[in-house]
């Protein structure tokens, strides 16, 4: 995913949704630059890179509208939504049974659905 911001700037999302056909940097058709929801899985080494540089990249593109990142060490998930003046609504989510809307995507998601099968440790 190309970040306009900073034409040199590649990042890999680990899910990204578009919405409609994919607009491609290059002929190559291995980048695209309309991403309309992104997801990552929050690390120990990317946690804070995903928080802050990374989401401000992502912000650049017009079409972004959804941004949730998941905590791998417990069920935590923190939600971004921009706004239509565009400034970003944020939504922390530690309820197993809440359920995250997705809007822009059409989606609903259950907290303990996204971590249906793993095992936190002790």
């Amino acid at each position: 995913m190309r970040q306009e911001s900073r034409a040199s700037m590649f990042t890999y999302p680990d899910v990204v949704v578009i919405c409609g056909p994919p607009k491609f940097l290059d002929q190559r058709h291995d980048v695209i630059t309309d991403a309309t929801a992104i997801v990552e899985v929050l690390s120990p080494s990317t946690r804070n890179y995903d928080r802050s540089e990374k989401f401000r990249y992502y912000r650049s593109l017009e079409s972004f509208s959804e941004y949730l990142l998941l905590e791998q060490d417990e069920m935590r998930a923190e939600h971004h939504v921009r706004q239509p003046d565009g400034s970003w609504l944020f939504r922390e989510i530690t309820d197993p049974a809440a359920e995250i809307a997705m809007d822009s995507i059409g989606c609903r998601l259950r907290l303990e659905s996204l971590y249906e099968r793993v095992e936190f440790e002790s």
